[in-house]
């Protein structure tokens, strides 16, 4: 076990983790696939994770250096994946924290932080991007030392190691001075020298805490997880104990460790490493593999509540079934629960046969799974996101988060205004030069749909991240979005014509020759109400043409409406249709008569 390192890294979003972890691959020993030597990304394997240049999954890797073994969790870096971040802190036994030397600590560090030291995690400090441009690294290092403090780290974790980095050039150091750096070998040094060996009995009894899962075509479920105690051996027969502590005896058919980013068999695994197991057909992320003879379960993981949730629905559009491989209720509820044996922090209930209400830890974690669901091939329709209440000591609590605003100052007020209008309660407001830092406490429900509008407010020019505070009593008096939606008022397909007559109604989210149907959203009003609208009008022909018509007619770009900003836009009597091919805005009642009936049910109540 003295040949051993576990460590995870954790950095938020966009501090260079996921490159820093490739340039220790590509310069330790290992030995790495012709194809991914040549991949800019080697952990972000994911297709969404590549186009959106953050971490969604966590991942396993094995590095050479020397004698020694050094397994690296890659952790992700946005606050709704933290169900993933807490569990695989569990199979290190201490982190690389990475800063971003010109941002400082940000939000997510702070949450992932906090959980490494209540485990009582060694951390090593490392300042990333010392070669940007207004890169401060004093003050990233003053600011984490702030944040131990904050955290009520102890005097032990107060004296961490510190090393300075480029993690795009893989050269570290101890001086922030890229000049004098040659290589990534400080880092390697460190870990070997700081981060502690894992603990574990060899000779006591097996027992290991699943973590992780992923599937392989041809060995089918395969669960990740470290040897707490014990030794494991390949082909031995094993008890695996679920969540309802139940026991059954299966015959392991493989057993195998991490080289680079591969899994490679192996006959003998010993307590402090990291596993990768076969044969167990209905594993799940928390439960424990033991010995036959002396079975003994391991405590279950505990994960943060989900505090958003959305209604998925079966597709019931006019277009249903056209775009879609998969449509069914039977197609959807496996593909929902599938999703289960490997996220934690998800949560499904079963509404009726053609509905299902999915929980996750925010808008980002359901947006990424309704986006990989549609792209394999599944159509179906999800409703307005909901915060999720509690009843507390009586009484019925709502999320609330903390919200870390950077915008130049003279957009400090738009933002200021936006946010008390939520609910939101400014808490700190620093300047920094030009730049000004606000911290508010805003309701989760308060925040649904605001980063879109933010990023209009302050034209881009600002940094907005949040981090799950607590439960607090709801403020109460909500109000619904100010503008109401233009609604087609006939199937058929979309004319620039009819569009053209349209653009001072408000914004128009469809081009010309798009299908559409009645009841479906084709932009948004200027004002509060709901209006039909005839999208697909032609212009009357006629034998009569006057000089220069049509020449000085224009037509605005229309507004994209991708998936995210169609969950911010809908309001509570619409649906996002969502298939491979297109995203849909649409009414829950399509005609305008099913609209009234419903509108005088709800009243006769």
């Amino acid at each position: 076990m003295n040949n051993i390192r576990n460590i995870a890294i954790i950095a938020h979003v966009d501090h260079g983790k996921t490159t820093l972890v490739d340039a220790l691959l590509r310069q330790s020993k290992t030995n790495l696939a012709k194809d991914i030597v040549n991949n800019d990304c080697i952990m972000d394997s994911n297709e969404i994770e590549r186009e959106r240049g953050i971490t969604i999954f966590s991942k396993n890797a094995a590095i050479h250096y020397g004698d020694i073994k050094i397994n690296i969790i890659d952790t992700p870096g946005h606050a709704d994946f933290g169900g993933e971040v807490e569990r695989v802190l569990n199979m290190a036994d201490g982190c690389l924290l990475l800063v971003d030397a010109k941002e400082g600590p940000m939000p997510q560090t702070r949450f992932v932080l906090k959980k490494a030291l209540e485990m009582g995690h060694k951390i090593i400090v490392i300042i990333n991007k010392i070669d940007k441009e207004g890169a401060r690294p004093d003050f990233a290092l003053e600011a984490t030392m702030e944040l131990f403090l904050e955290l009520g780290g102890h005097d032990q974790s107060l004296n961490f190691p510190v090393i300075y980095a480029s993690g795009r050039e893989g050269k570290a150091g101890k001086t922030p001075d890229v000049s004098k750096m040659e290589n990534i070998v400080p880092v390697f040094e460190e870990i070997v020298q700081h981060i502690p060996s894992p603990i574990g009995d060899p000779k006591g009894t097996l027992q290991i805490l699943v973590t992780s899962i992923s599937r392989d075509d041809f060995k089918g479920r395969i669960a990740i997880g470290r040897i707490h105690s014990g030794v494991i051996k390949a082909n031995q027969e094993i008890i695996h104990i679920n969540h309802k502590n139940e026991q059954k005896k299966y015959r392991l058919a493989s057993l195998m460790t991490f080289s680079g980013l591969k899994k490679i068999d192996v006959e003998e695994v010993s307590a402090g490493d990291i596993v990768a197991l076969a044969g167990i057909p209905d594993v799940t992320i928390g439960e424990t593999i033991t010995d036959p003879e002396n079975p003994m379960a391991l405590p279950i993981i505990n994960i943060e509540q989900p505090t958003v949730r959305m209604t998925f629905l079966v597709n019931d559009s006019p277009f249903s079934g056209k775009e879609g491989q998969f449509s069914t209720s039977r197609q959807i509820r496996e593909r929902l629960y599938k999703e289960l044996e490997t996220d934690v922090a998800l949560r499904i209930e079963d509404v009726d046969n053609k509905k299902w209400i999915v929980s996750g830890r925010g808008e980002l974690h359901l947006s990424i799974l309704i986006e990989r669901m549609r792209r394999e091939g599944y159509e179906f329709q999800v409703s307005r996101p909901q915060v999720i209440t509690r009843e507390i000591n009586g009484k019925i609590m709502t999320p609330f988060e903390k919200v870390f605003i950077e915008v130049p100052e003279s957009y400090q007020g738009i933002v200021i205004q936006k946010l008390g209008s939520r609910k939101g309660e400014m808490v700190e407001m620093r300047n920094s030069g030009s730049t000004v830092f606000l911290e508010f406490i805003v309701p989760t429900r308060g925040l649904l749909g605001y980063k879109s509008e933010f990023l209009t407010d302050i034209k881009g020019l600002g940094i907005i991240n949040t981090a799950f505070y607590q439960y607090q009593a709801d403020p109460g008096d909500w109000q619904e979005r100010a503008q109401g939606s233009l609604v087609a008022h006939e199937t058929g397909e979309t004319n620039l014509y009819g569009l053209r007559n349209l653009q001072s109604r408000g914004v128009i989210f469809l081009g010309p020759a798009i299908p559409v149907y009645e009841g479906q959203v084709v932009g948004q009003n200027t004002r509060s109400n709901d209006m039909r609208v005839n999208v697909c009008k032609t212009k009357q022909l006629s034998n009569m043409r006057s000089k220069g018509e049509g020449t000085t007619e224009h037509f605005n770009t229309p507004k994209t409406m991708g998936l995210e900003a169609a969950l911010e836009y809908i309001g509570e009597d619409e649906l996002v249709e969502v298939t491979p091919k297109n995203i849909r805005i649409r009414k829950i009642h399509l005609k305008e008569i099913d609209r009234k009936r419903a509108d005088r049910k709800e009243k006769e109540k």
